[in-house]
């Protein structure tokens, strides 16, 4: 990851929030249909960001954003 992107840092830190708050629901709670969703939604950001930073162009890069 480079640094220097806020939306980049960003995404990153609310992905492991989402993660850790996922693993606190299948582990305490015993909740798994929520959190898996939770878990594939909140992560799903971090990985467009990525793809779309990652584009060959500027068009790709608003193509994928």
């Amino acid at each position: 990851m480079k640094t220097g992107n806020v939306v980049q840092e960003k995404t990153y830190a609310f992905a492991v929030k989402i993660v850790k708050h996922c693993r606190f629901l299948m582990e305490s709670k015993k909740e798994f249909v929520l959190s898996k969703q939770l878990l594939r939604s909140g992560t799903s950001i971090g990985a467009n960001i990525e793809e779309a930073i990652g584009g060959q162009s500027k068009k790709d890069f608003y193509a994928n954003s």
